[in-house]
């Protein structure tokens, strides 16, 4: 992890509160030089967090079935 901090040219700190999510909405320019420095396009990362986005909703929204059983 250092070494992708330090490439990245950001701190140990920065990049550990980024991964753990204390950091919510990270600056662009900061997400585009770890994106570069791990070799990932920014298409990559944008895919990868709708995918994330897209599961955590899924799984906060309860189905329809789901829904139909708790209101009865």
């Amino acid at each position: 992890m250092l070494d992708v901090a330090l490439a990245a040219r950001i701190s140990p700190e920065t990049l550990r509160k980024i991964e753990s999510g204390r950091v919510a909405t990270p600056a662009f320019p900061t997400i585009a030089a770890i994106a570069d420095t791990l070799g990932l396009s920014l298409d990559a990362v944008w895919t990868e967090i709708n995918r994330a986005e897209r599961t955590v909703g899924d799984q906060s929204a309860p189905s329809a079935e789901r829904r139909a059983s708790l209101a009865s």
